[in-house]
């Protein structure tokens, strides 16, 4: 970025700065007139050559700039001859006026050299005001007048020259203030560079602001403050006028109505860019981001974002509750789903999941409250309600479109649960929770939908168990059973293997519980059978496990071991055995409860009422605490054992 140096005003600037603090510098009135400001002549002759001739100078020119750098380069040397000559003419009785209008003017002529130095801060040009050494040189200049300053403070208040207190100190930061003011006023006018892409006046104005911030802010971290001494934390300075020159801007085009799309612009700078992309850039790391605070107001802040809040909320709720409405019409005007690589598609979780997360994105941006998000993500959370209704209400109405329609639905519940799970920003836990709930009702459904018709069949197949002839192996009934799903699974083959392979281990559940169920049901007539029928129940399992694992289902072993256990105690006789393996059973399944010991025991010949006692309180004294790594999943749960008390009460009388 570049300055244009104006000397004039420069020496307006010191000039109002002397006459404000004339009166209490000099309580008793000058002694003198101060003489007229005037710019060395020749800074004058070198400014007006350079205008005439630009940069293309004759040899004579070159030769006046390197003499003038050379004394340019010396402004804390002249500084100081300049206290000297200061401090000789003030601690003599007989000084001349003549003396002192000399030493004055002398003192202007620096000064309008170190004013020059310190403009030119910014300048990138080989300029000799624009140089880091003269600077430097400028700013040892006004620390040592700061110095002197305070020396003839100590003094008496007759004795000291009528310029001092010089306070260039106190000019200088004027005189920043002034530039920073200038920097974003010249940048807000600039129409030049890459902003005319932006498609509001206020985004192109917010946009030029912004980027002159940021570069004025990392020129001052890479080159200026390099120049002052570590003390004057010159970075915070510059840091804080730029945040102030800034915010007051910003409140000026606040001040009238925003439309939405601007105010969301501005959002984006307040909240996001200026805090986290400008002032925690690397090079920054200084400037103390604490202290500044926002660039606006509480009270227009919190405008500007309920203006966003609200239009955003309207959005969202329109173009889900448009999505649901699109596919609700295409499910009753007879349509199947698309089939993209021979498996049933629906666009609908995609659609959802772009406009939540493009919302969630541009609203981590644009919010700097981000459990306010949750204005926006509860009409997630009502779309997916309406969605699994919609569902619901289409299953009980059974068109013949049904289940491909189901095959995918079952898709996007697959997607929405992904994104809830791991990518959703801006779902607290509890939301979450319920938003994975209801997407776990939709795909039950889905699956009582397509299995519906087995249950029945399973229960059918499952009622020969236990018979004479399950029991001495002629009746292969698993077998016709696995043969029968193996036909109605070929069904599933366009439901996309993702979404297929959770309905097949849920029916395997299924199965192995009804199988259970029937188990425990069944009242064994001698212990030669019930040995028998153990041994089958170990084969069953595992031509079980093997068949789902064929299906795509090889993450549940534990059903397999399960109806091994089970068939263990009933192949045991010894009351001791049969005591630890029921222990062992209820450490593995912490559902596994009193009901179902209850229900287990109920079925082995020659345990007293006092063995099955000692058994169930021996259960419950070994019951884990706490979750376990070697503890299965929820099994027994599915296990209903309503008929447990008239076992019960059989066992006591």
């Amino acid at each position: 970025m570049v300055l244009v140096p104006d000397a004039w005003s420069l020496l307006c600037v010191c000039m109002l700065n002397k006459q404000a603090g004339g009166a209490d510098e000099n309580p008793g009135g000058p002694r003198m007139r101060l003489p007229k400001m005037k710019i060395p002549a020749k800074i004058w002759r070198h400014r007006k050559h350079k205008n005439q001739h630009g940069d293309d100078q004759p040899d004579g020119g070159h030769e006046e700039e390197e003499e003038e750098q050379q004394e340019e380069e010396r402004l804390d040397d002249l500084s100081r001859k300049l206290i000297l000559r200061e401090e000789e003419l003030f601690t003599q009785d007989g000084r001349s006026e003549e003396e002192e209008d000399r030493l004055l003017k002398d003192f202007e002529s620096l000064s309008v050299r170190v004013w020059m130095a310190v403009h030119s801060s910014f300048v990138t040009t080989a300029t000799p005001a624009g140089r880091p050494d003269v600077l430097r040189s400028a700013v040892d200049t006004i620390l040592q007048q700061e110095t002197q300053d305070q020396r003839w403070t100590e003094r008496p208040a007759d004795s000291a020259p009528v310029w001092r207190p010089l306070r260039w100190l106190r000019t200088h930061n004027l005189l920043l203030q002034k530039m920073v003011e200038k920097q974003l006023k010249d940048a807000e006018e600039n129409e030049t560079g890459d902003t005319g892409q932006l498609s509001s006046v206020t985004k192109r104005q917010v946009c030029r602001l912004g980027k002159r911030v940021k570069e004025d802010l990392l020129t001052a971290a890479e080159a200026v403050r390099h120049c002052y001494p570590s003390r004057m934390d010159v970075l915070n300075i510059y840091g804080g006028l730029y945040h102030q020159a800034f915010a007051a801007r910003l409140a000026q085009l606040c001040s009238s109505e925003l439309d939405l799309d601007d105010c969301s612009y501005l959002l984006f700078w307040v909240n996001h860019y200026y805090p986290d992309e400008i002032l925690k850039h690397k090079e920054l790391d200084g400037i103390k981001t604490a202290c500044l605070g926002s660039l606006l107001q509480p009270e227009t802040l919190g405008r500007l974002e309920e203006q966003y809040l609200s239009h955003r909320q309207e959005k969202v709720k329109l173009w889900l509750s448009t999505a649901l409405k699109k596919e609700e019409e295409s499910w009753l005007s007879g349509k199947t789903p698309e089939l993209i690589d021979c498996y049933y598609f629906s666009p609908l979780a995609i659609d959802v999941i772009q406009v939540v997360n493009s919302s969630l994105t541009e609203f981590s941006c644009a919010i700097k409250d981000q459990n306010k998000a949750q204005r926006l993500t509860i009409h997630l959370e009502n779309f997916l309600s309406s969605y699994r209704k919609s569902v619901e209400d289409l299953a009980k109405a059974n068109p013949s479109n049904l289940h491909p329609v189901l095959k995918a639905t079952l898709v996007c519940e697959q997607q929405l649960r992904d994104y809830i799970s791991g990518q959703a920003e801006g779902l607290a836990e509890e939301q979450k929770r319920r938003c994975l709930d209801t997407l776990s009702a939709l795909r039950d459904c889905c699956y009582q939908c397509l299995t519906f018709p087995l249950h029945g069949k399973i229960k059918v197949f499952l009622s020969q168990l236990w018979t004479p002839p399950w029991v001495d192996g002629s009746l292969p009934v698993v077998d016709q059973l696995l043969s029968f799903l193996s036909q109605q699974l070929a069904d599933l083959s366009d439901l996309k293997p993702a979404c297929k392979q959770p309905l097949v281990c849920d029916l395997h559940q299924d199965l192995v519980a009804q199988y259970m169920k029937k188990t425990m049901k069944t009242r064994v007539k001698s212990r030669q059978q019930q040995v028998a029928g153990s041994e089958r129940m170990v084969e069953d399992a595992k031509k079980m496990d093997g068949f789902f694992r064929e299906q795509g289902c090889g993450s549940a072993p534990y059903l397999s071991e399960t109806l091994c256990s089970v068939a263990e105690i009933l192949r045991l006789q010894d009351p001791a055995s049969v005591h630890l393996e029921v222990v062992d059973l209820a450490r593995r399944f912490p559902d596994f409860s009193g009901a179902h010991v209850s229900a287990l025991l109920s079925l082995k010949f020659g345990l007293s009422a006092a063995d099955v006692r000692s058994i169930r309180a021996s259960v419950e004294e070994n019951r884990p605490l706490d979750a376990s790594a070697n503890q299965s999943p929820p099994f027994f749960s599915r296990v209903k054992v309503k008929w447990i008390n008239n076992k019960i009460n059989q066992i006591k009388s």
